[in-house]
């Protein structure tokens, strides 16, 4: 029995030689995963009903990079951070981008919040009375100009428009309000920055959602352009959604722009991703590399963790997060493609997903150790992090 994660590689690289995988060809796919984190991710969140405050949590925008820059520094794939305009609002973005670089990391998406001022109870880009509208437009504006300066190519915005009344508002009549706020949103942004459209098809409105589902979102994105694309959260769909098909469809019209990685129970992503539905994430990536490996198919994906980490540590629970992500994506890259496709041109149905499952059921934790070996990080980040002291550390600089 191996004893140790490097006599535990041995074994498995010596299992997947055998097994026709290019081990050198995986770890290098694992070592260039980038995986984005979200400021929010690192101040304290709560449910409807309560904050619970934690004596280490982030409170500036600085604080959140430094707390994002631990995370890249045991985990080595979460070079950036999103920001949420205005929670992460500063008065200089050239030098808040220059802190951020001191500490390793880049500034990434940037996220309009268009559901939090009181002047959008009606809604925001969708509101009837055009001040509201212009309001709106302004701050989507105001974001891109931040995204300029600090170097950042996405604009992330998710919609909380809706109605929750039948008969509140001419429906179509606000899909036609969507699409022309957003185009001079559009309009304003230079190339190469694009634009993800996130949708959820219910809360807070409850009777209809301007950007339901990603169907909706889609037929928005081709209203606007090349660079408009569908950014999928995986908390925002129905039980029993398949997600995998929404990815593999979006991929193959060229609409895949990014992901929100998070986890659901019920309605919504408030939980660690690969929490709850490993193999469905692992289903996902799947799709994903199916994607890439096709010459025809031009992928540029935003991989980006969206999750409100209500109780675990702010830090650890992001480190958890990436590490959960580095697993699923292992194990896809494991997938016996030849087989597979073999498989299914002769309709083998059951030798089809027992090729699935050979790939799912591989224990990749020593892959993943010796991959972060090689890239002169700790085999075990998350124990690695607990025993860095910088919790302890924060917890005291921050109190008060």
């Amino acid at each position: 029995m191996a004893t140790t994660w490097k006599e535990a590689y041995r074994l498995l690289a010596d299992d997947l030689d055998a097994r026709g995988v290019d081990v050198e060809a995986v770890k290098a796919a694992l070592k260039a995963q980038r995986i984005e984190t979200p400021s929010w991710g690192y101040a304290d969140s709560g449910t409807r009903f309560h904050v619970f405050p934690q004596p280490g949590a982030a409170v500036t925008a600085q604080e959140k990079i430094s707390d994002a820059a631990q995370v890249h520094k045991f985990t080595g794939v979460a070079p950036s951070v999103a920001l949420h305009i205005p929670w992460d609002k500063v008065g200089d973005y050239g030098e808040l981008k220059a802190y951020a670089e001191s500490l390793g990391v880049t500034l990434g998406a940037i996220n309009p919040n268009l559901f939090q001022d009181d002047a959008y109870k009606l809604g925001s880009l969708c509101h009837p009375d055009a001040a509201v509208r212009r309001q709106a437009v302004d701050h989507c504006l105001e974001c891109v100009d931040i995204a300029k300066t600090v170097g950042s190519q996405v604009i992330s915005l998710w919609l909380a428009d809706g109605t929750n009344y039948p008969g509140q508002d001419n429906i179509r009549g606000r899909k036609h309000r969507l699409v022309e706020t957003l185009t001079e949103v559009y309009a304003a942004m230079p190339a190469p920055m694009r634009i993800l459209l996130e949708y959820k098809f219910f809360e807070p409105a409850f009777y209809h959602t301007d950007l339901g589902d990603w169907g909706m979102a889609y037929v928005v994105a081709t209203k606007l352009g090349e660079r408009a694309q569908v950014l999928v959260d995986l908390g925002h769909h129905p039980l029993g959604t398949n997600i995998e098909q929404i990815v593999a469809f979006l991929i193959d019209e060229g609409r895949l722009g990014g992901f929100h990685f998070n986890s659901k129970k019920f309605g919504d992503d408030d939980l660690t991703v690969g929490s709850i539905n490993p193999y469905e994430l692992f289903l996902i990536y799947n799709e994903l590399i199916d994607g890439e490996l096709d010459p025809a198919v031009e992928m540029d994906v935003a991989y980006m963790i969206d999750q409100s980490h209500n109780i675990k540590p702010k830090v650890e629970a992001s480190i958890q997060s990436v590490m959960n992500i580095q697993e699923a994506y292992a194990r896809a890259l494991l997938i016996d493609r030849s087989s597979l496709a073999q498989a299914q041109c002769e309709g083998d149905v059951v030798m089809a997903e027992e090729i699935l499952q050979a790939a799912y059921r591989t224990n990749v934790t020593p892959l993943l150790a010796q991959v972060r070996d090689e890239m002169g990080l700790s085999s075990d980040p998350l124990t690695a992090y607990r025993a860095s002291g910088y919790y302890e550390r924060v917890c005291r600089e921050r109190m008060g």
